[in-house]
């Protein structure tokens, strides 16, 4: 597996299970602290992963040693 379906596997996960907490607990208000605003840091990640070309998290995939 390469770093980059590893990287779109996690985020895509780290998107749904934040929908989930967040409708299990009723956390659906923005206004306050709940699951959404981590949805909200991984889609932030995303986009300036898209334009800047960089990703922390494909950094630390490539030092661990996981193939291209």
């Amino acid at each position: 597996m390469t770093i980059r379906r590893i990287i779109r596997i996690v985020a895509g996960s780290f998107i749904l299970l934040s929908l989930l907490l967040s409708h299990v607990y009723g956390q659906a208000d923005l206004s306050s602290l709940s699951w959404l605003w981590f949805t909200g840091f991984v889609g932030l990640n995303l986009l300036q992963s898209g334009f800047s070309n960089w990703c922390l998290m494909e950094t630390m995939l490539r030092r661990m040693g996981l193939p291209e």
